[in-house]
């Protein structure tokens, strides 16, 4: 049976980390105490306030009819602007009402197998190809299918690789979130998306003068899936009516996925191009003259007909704007409005008086401003130009998971608001006394025992063999509970099981990752029967109101806890430019905020989940980690090992 065990000496997961560990970093450097700008200067281009106009909203339809009626397949399109608001949604006649998950190959778990209306699987699309992008990078549907999958990248000649970077990420932008926005509450982004993200080959971003303003989405098989093998080439009707209908607003050839590398692998954008398209999208028949064709439908909670105009992302009217000086002091910063001039985020103090003290507004605003400077200075991931700097999303929050200050940076692709929260939750969760009980007081919909949750804290139980993992003896990271959540322990091993917060191998697919989906299951099939829950999971109420996971678990890395002396008190999380970079800003902001301010620090390394040794047969046992610093990370220095010896 495996244990914790706090050896010295352990067997690895593949990639190294920081914090109290070796860094993946090599060479010498300056360590952790790495020096930031004192006076904020603007160092990033703000996006053009570029949008949609009802005419754009009309030829991108027009030309995805014009591809389908030429494939023979009846279609349902849906167009959203860059915050997410649903512009419109056409359904062809004779285009099918419904569409299914994925079935899972051993039953139909969690998100596996479900029915639904078409219509959100084509939102859920278009909304994806949106939130994923910039002016950086352009992410289609096909690119999120590489990167949450099993392994990475997903093929059958893929045996023994790590799962994708983005594990997990489906799983945010919940219909369900507290922070995401409802269609009732005006054009204000971003907005819930249906069925979370999509891994489903059919959806876009589009482009207008080089701004990326929306994103468009097809439905038409009826399969809401994925692609499992990426060393062929897919053709896939959906993809190529979604590629025929992004004609004229096609993102630049020169920051696709294609592009782009992770760790060694060029992404995918797409399998169809214009050579395999079956319609000629220029001379496609005008919006106006398409008649019987189909018509504009209505969809209850998202879309109220007709098409509309987007709304221009940095506006007071999208819901996104860059703050004022008062607000976060730096000229860079965006924040979450309200659409009349109000933050919906400002930076408070923490509201959990049973962590001891509380974080001050002066912690909050540090943690915020100095993720924000080491972001400044980091070398993106997935962005277009080569060494260009970092751009994300960061949050933090008190141990009740209470939102204390929302901000980012002006081209943060969208998926990091909601996910940048997500993370700084899910590691003050499992970072608290209160995991295991809460979850093991978990009820269904109906009031009653929720077994499919609750089982999962016996599961890691016995997988440590105790019960310390759950109840605020170790400081958890969004890195390890990765390790943990993963249908292999170690990551890639097939011949192992599977870690103790996921579904075993056989029942595995992004439709159904282990207590990550198990949480929101309810909260889904609430929407797909016509609820609007205000808030994911069934967790119980903290003394605040609400509960301490209120947009979702997530499962891959950017965020880590933050403690007064030994006692948790809260987390930032991060999410943009990739994953080693979202780590290293959450642990270098959260480090030189407590330099700055005092009183607060990183956990100490006594008590960090690289600490955690599980003993496996075969090994001398497997280190979780705690984060994963990148390679070369800043612009303006050579310093390497910025995380080790903090």
């Amino acid at each position: 049976m495996p244990l914790i065990v706090p050896l010295l000496v352990a067997l690895l997961l593949v990639g190294c980390g920081g914090g109290g560990g070796a860094s993946s970093s090599s060479g010498g450097g300056t360590g952790g105490t790495v020096s930031t700008p004192t006076t904020p200067t603007s160092v990033y281009a703000k996006p053009a306030l570029e949008a949609l106009s009802q005419a754009d909203v009309e030829a991108v339809i027009a030309h995805g009819v014009a591809e389908a009626r030429a494939r023979g397949l009846p279609a349902v399109i849906a167009v959203v602007d860059r915050v997410g608001n649903v512009l419109a949604v056409y359904s062809m006649a004779g285009a099918r009402a419904t569409a299914m998950t994925r079935a899972g190959a051993a039953g139909n778990t969690d998100a596996q197998g479900v029915q639904f209306p078409a219509a959100l699987g084509a939102i859920s699309k278009a909304v994806t190809g949106a939130y994923l992008s910039s002016a950086g990078n352009a992410f289609s549907t096909r690119t999120a299918s590489m990167i949450v999958q099993a392994q990475f990248p997903p093929s059958k000649n893929s045996i023994g690789l790590e799962s994708g970077p983005l594990f997990g990420v489906q799983f945010s932008q919940l219909p369900c979130s507290d922070l995401n926005t409802r269609f009732a509450g005006g054009l204000i982004g971003p907005k819930r998306s249906p069925l979370g993200l999509a891994a489903d080959p059919g959806g876009f971003p589009l482009y207008k003068n080089g701004v990326l303003v929306g994103g468009v989405g097809i439905m038409a098989d009826g399969d809401y899936g994925l692609d499992p093998e990426t060393s062929d080439i897919d053709l896939d009707d959906e993809e190529a009516i979604a590629l025929a209908a992004t004609f004229g607003f096609d993102a630049p050839v020169t920051i696709r996925a294609d592009r782009i590398s992770v760790d060694g692998t060029t992404l995918r954008y797409s399998d169809a191009d214009a050579a395999s398209l079956k319609s000629t999208p220029a001379s496609a028949p005008g919006f106006a003259t398409l008649g019987a064709v189909g018509s504009l439908t209505p969809v209850a909670g998202f879309y109220g007909g007709g098409t509309s105009a987007g709304t221009a992302y940095g506006s007071e009217a999208s819901g996104i704007r860059a703050a004022t000086l008062a607000e976060f002091n730096n000229p860079d910063a965006y924040v979450l409005s309200d659409g009349a001039g109000n933050n919906r985020f400002p930076v408070r103090a923490g509201t959990d008086s049973e962590a001891g003290t509380p974080l001050s507004v002066a912690e909050v605003k540090a943690l915020l401003e100095e993720g924000f400077k080491i972001m400044t200075r980091a070398r993106a991931q997935i962005r277009q130009p080569l060494d260009s700097r970092a751009q994300v999303s960061l949050s933090v929050v008190d141990t009740r998971g209470t939102v204390l200050g929302v901000v980012r940076s002006p081209d943060a692709p969208i998926f990091g608001i909601d996910v940048a929260l997500q993370k700084a939750r899910s590691v003050a969760f499992l970072s608290g006394r209160f995991a295991a009980s809460d979850l093991a007081a978990v009820t269904t919909a109906a009031g009653g025992a929720d077994a499919n949750v609750r089982d999962f804290v016996t599961r890691t139980n016995a997988f440590f063999g105790n019960g310390d993992f759950l109840t605020g003896k170790y400081a958890i990271s969004n890195r390890a509970i990765g390790n943990v959540a993963r249908p292999y322990f170690p990551d890639g091993e097939v011949a192992r099981p599977n870690g103790p917060l996921s579904r075993p191998a056989a029942q595995f697919s992004p439709f159904s990752t282990g207590l990550q989906s198990a949480l929101i299951v309810q909260n889904l099939v609430q929407v797909l029967n016509g609820g609007d829950p205000q808030r994911c999971t069934f967790l119980p109420a903290t003394a605040g109101g609400s509960n301490r996971l209120a947009n979702g678990l997530q499962i891959f890395p950017g965020a880590v806890p933050v403690y007064r002396g030994s006692t948790l008190v809260g987390a930032i999380g991060v999410s943009g430019d990739g994953i080693d970079q979202d780590d290293m800003i959450s642990f270098l902001g959260a480090n030189n905020a407590g330099v700055r301010v005092g009183g607060i620090s990183l956990p100490p390394a006594a008590i960090r989940s690289d600490q955690i040794v599980v003993a496996l047969s075969g090994s001398s046992g497997v280190r979780l980690r705690f984060v994963n610093c990148p390679f070369a990370p800043f612009l303006d220095t050579a310093d390497q090992n910025v995380c080790q010896a903090l």
